[in-house]
């Protein structure tokens, strides 16, 4: 097995603390820079010719159905606080029948003792379950076998890699190498027994940056663009240093909107599932989305908010996004998923 080498300062586990708190109590969101979702609508269909109680919401990914498009997109693990949120994050989704995704899983592949902060098959046994590890860690000692142990630490039915470079780079114990990794991915393509996903974390993907993935043999994109929580602002707040804090915060509006970054996927790789997050805040965002080719909508910081207080709180927020989804479905004639990705949207001038 390869050395793995990289055990930077602050330990892992009080970093992903910090994260926790500071997207809980700070504004970490792009202070100007938007989805751009805000600039499409729907076209009002008075006459649906449509029941709302017959509307079929339903998708199936990775062989699994889920009951609407809903992704809880990767937060968190690592830490008894994360075990928590975890948890709820799991038991809501069991009850509502929607996706997850964990955190990335780094923490518990290099310290085994804390691998119960992210299994939740305990309270979630049937739903869609996605692994996760930071891309860059290929450059820093990981391969197919950590990938491995993090899907088979969960039970997981896909792996996300995720891919933060911006984040790294203004990270002052960021692992930053990013060179070379397109064969690594490959080869993790070939090795893994599950689907692999790559996901940004709130910048985006070019279309160039699709295509490359495409043929290194990723399943799916889940395009993470901008508009929502940047994590340069979260960096910034846990900046050490004057210094760190202004290189950090020059970033906060980087990225590809939300809405160009599924543009972008889609046009690069025609019929490979993708999943629309950063920055969707509710159930119009989420049929905006799959209009514009998406399959399903993620979305994390109202999650983390909601698991913060309750499972109670999260299933509440799911059913307000599902019942949100179903009136906009119903609004613009679409009886199914696949007749609402053939719904045109109107974009404002």
């Amino acid at each position: 097995m390869p050395e793995v080498t990289n055990t930077n300062s602050p330990s892992i586990e009080s970093r992903k603390t910090e994260h926790i708190r500071i997207n809980l109590e700070r504004n970490v969101q792009f202070p100007r820079l938007t989805t751009g979702l805000e600039k499409y609508r729907f076209m009002h269909r008075a006459l649906p010719e449509l029941n709302l109680s017959e509307i079929d919401s339903r998708v199936t990914l990775f062989g699994k159905t889920l009951s609407a498009p809903i992704v809880i997109s990767s937060m968190t693990g690592g830490t008894e606080l994360a075990h928590q949120i975890n948890q709820r994050l799991a038991e809501a989704a069991q009850a509502t029948g929607v996706a997850m995704g964990l955190g990335s899983q780094r923490a518990g592949v290099e310290h085994p003792e804390l691998a119960y902060t992210y299994q939740v098959r305990n309270v979630a046994p049937d739903i869609l379950l996605f692994a996760n590890i930071g891309a860059v860690q290929f450059n820093y000692g990981y391969g197919p076998e950590q990938c491995q142990r993090a899907i088979d630490m969960i039970e997981a039915d896909a792996l996300i890699l995720h891919f933060n470079v911006l984040q790294e780079a203004v990270q002052p114990e960021g692992d930053t190498n990013f060179r070379g990794l397109l064969k690594k991915v490959e080869a993790v393509c070939k090795a893994v027994n599950v689907p692999v996903i790559a996901k940004e974390v709130g910048w985006g993907f070019s279309e160039q940056d699709v295509r490359h993935l495409v043929d290194c043999g990723i399943a799916a994109i889940d395009v993470a663009g901008s508009g929502g929580t940047s994590w340069s602002e979260v960096e910034y707040h846990r900046a050490p240093t004057a210094f760190h804090a202004r290189v950090a915060a020059a970033f906060a509006d980087w990225g590809i909107p939300t809405a160009d970054a599924i543009q972008y996927a889609v046009a690069a790789a025609p019929g490979l599932p993708v999943i629309a997050s950063g920055g969707l805040r509710d159930g119009i965002d989420i049929a905006k989305c799959i209009a514009l080719g998406a399959i399903a909508g993620g979305i994390a910081g109202p999650f983390l908010k909601a698991a913060d207080e309750s499972t109670e709180a999260v299933e509440q927020l799911i059913r307000e996004l599902t019942a949100q989804f179903r009136i906009a479905m119903l609004c613009s004639g679409a009886p199914t998923i696949e007749a609402l990705q053939k719904t045109p949207l109107i974009r404002e001038a």
